[in-house]
């Protein structure tokens, strides 16, 4: 989510710009995580797929492979997503999904690289220190203001085959304070031989007892009681908790960060927490904890997925973070959203709901297709937090806070001056948004490349021209005059959601993502499907074909 301009990491993601946490991402060759029950039947199947299809796929002796997901359908078959290295080098846009029939048969697999992941040498010729000079020039550009840098970034060689000839590289990440003592951070590839820059991306990849929240009125809580008092910790989903950072902030040196915001763990005496008011430190924690319990259900009962690795293990919030902190991120690392309390009049606590189902969106993206957060790939990973953020408000049904098409209507304060940081039906509303997709899309920034994915969300759910939704007037013209007509959102996100944990790689970009979901409309509906040719209508509306 994004509001003016912001810094990332790899491997976290803001909701607005303007803070981010560097955090080191495990190597694409690392030791798999163990793979229970009869997965690891499909995980060996793949695996031997692979390598009977080895010239195809452009599998190599020199590469390695290592699970990142495993996907079920109801007829069995199932669909195994791997992350791969190249001579012990963590390749990006390495990844690729083999689909295996309900019998373990194989029938295909989508790659993020086209090419043979093979590079002339593993040996740099350019300095870790010519990188890390190079990532840190760009974080203090990147940052409007005055940026102090911190030392100690740390290069990692990785091979770059997004696009194009595979060729060696350093990948760094800078961090630092901006003018306010916020931290921020920029990734930067640096070709390895030549020293050229390659590219550079944003990484705060920039949600019983019963609550009163700042925006969803009194909301139900399941807690764990812990002696005579409570502990705002839900054992019904995987012991996901909430705590209290006391407006401190995380030191960063290069790609290691250091915790000076623990989050103690918010208790209550009576099992009623917050009063609705921002003055009680525990409303924005009711919040937050409200978001991941709705984020948590929407994607159990509607897509099957248990937590947001699939894996039923909870994550945690901290809120109250910084000082007038403009901001709310997801990261890998500590797998925890945090919150800032905002400023009081640009932006208010932003422990909004769709603010938290956006952030953990950002997770499950992480364990699935783990679109790049550079170019279209990070408009289309911003856009899928957008999305399904979008929906998990939808799912609430919360009359205090109602499900629409706008993204941060309820975190905006008047200093903002527009009613929500983004607007599906019409994103250009901001002004800053793409409705439309061009050539140039992918040199816009990932929150407003994102626009052209969240029109055709909205087209895809509601249909094109003017009308009012759940009391919202919205008007979503097509960029190619056509009159489209929509399917609901529950097929959106059906479709949505299936082309990204099943098609979708690191490298898609919008042509990919047409693919992808016309791939998952097949599987949801049939090729001849009406849903099929309205994910076909509504791509063309944005002039994605």
């Amino acid at each position: 989510m994004r509001i003016p301009r912001s810094t990332a990491v790899a491997t976290a993601v803001a909701v607005v710009a303007g803070a981010l946490v560097s955090v080191a991402s495990p190597a694409a060759g690392a030791t798999d995580r163990p793979t229970p029950g009869p997965q690891a039947a499909a995980v060996a199947r793949a695996e031997a797929a692979m390598a009977s299809h080895a010239a195809q796929l452009g599998v190599t002796e020199r590469q390695s492979s290592s699970v990142r997901d495993v996907v079920t359908d109801a007829d069995g078959s199932r669909h195994v997503r791997f992350d791969r290295s190249y001579a012990g080098l963590p390749v990006l846009g390495g990844d690729l999904v083999v689909h295996l029939g309900p019998d373990g048969s194989y029938r295909g697999a989508d790659r993020a690289a086209s090419t043979d992941l093979a590079v002339p040498s593993t040996t740099p010729s350019v300095p870790k220190e010519a990188a890390a000079a190079q990532a840190n020039g760009e974080l203090v550009r990147a940052v409007p203001g005055r940026t102090t840098v911190q030392q100690g970034a740390q290069p990692q060689l990785v091979v770059d085959a997004r696009s194009g000839k595979p060729r060696l590289a350093w990948q760094t990440t800078a961090s630092g304070t901006d003018y306010l003592g916020n931290p921020v951070a920029r990734t930067v590839l640096t070709d390895a031989r030549t020293g050229a820059r390659i590219d550079a991306w944003d990484g705060l990849e920039t949600a019983a007892g019963d609550g009163a929240s700042l925006y969803g009125g009194t909301v139900p809580l399941e807690t764990t009681a812990s002696g005579s008092t409570f502990q705002l910790k839900d054992p019904t989903r995987g012991n996901t908790y909430t705590g209290d950072a006391a407006n401190k902030t995380d030191l960063c040196f290069g790609s290691i960060c250091f915790s000076r915001a623990p989050a103690t763990l918010f208790t209550d005496a009576d099992n009623h927490w917050g009063t609705g008011a921002n003055t009680d430190r525990a409303t924005a924690a009711v919040d937050a904890q409200y978001g991941t319990n709705t984020t948590w259900d929407y994607y159990k009962n509607v897509h099957g997925r248990s937590g947001i690795a699939g894996d039923g293990k909870g994550s945690y919030n901290r809120v109250h973070y910084g000082s007038n902190y403009n901001n709310a991120f997801w990261q890998d690392s500590c797998f925890c959203m945090t919150y800032g309390d905002g400023d009081g009049s640009t932006f208010g606590p932003l422990v909004s709901l769709d603010v938290a189902g956006h952030e953990m969106s950002h997770g499950v993206t992480s364990r699935s297709a783990k679109l790049n957060y550079s170019g279209e790939s990070g408009g289309l990973n911003e856009a899928t937090s957008d999305i399904m953020g979008t929906l998990v408000e939808w799912y609430a049904a919360n009359a205090s806070d109602p499900g629409d098409y706008l993204i941060g209507e309820e975190i905006v304060q008047p200093g903002f001056g527009k009613p929500a940081l983004r607007f599906m039906d019409q994103p250009s509303r901001d002004t800053k948004s793409a409705d439309c997709w061009s050539s140039s899309v992918g040199n816009l920034d990932v929150h407003y490349s994102s626009g052209v994915a969240n029109h055709f969300a909205y087209l895809l759910a509601e249909g094109s021209g003017a009308k009012v939704v759940n009391g919202v007037s919205y008007n979503s013209p097509t960029c190619n005059g056509s009159t489209v007509g929509g399917i609901g959102r529950d097929a959106l996100g059906k479709v949505w959601y299936r082309a990204l944990t099943v098609y979708m790689t690191s490298t898609t970009n919008y042509s990919g993502a047409r693919t992808a979901t016309l791939k998952a409309a097949t599987d949801l509906f049939g090729a001849g499907s009406a849903e099929y040719a309205a994910v076909a209508a509504a791509w063309s509306a944005v002039n994605v074909s």
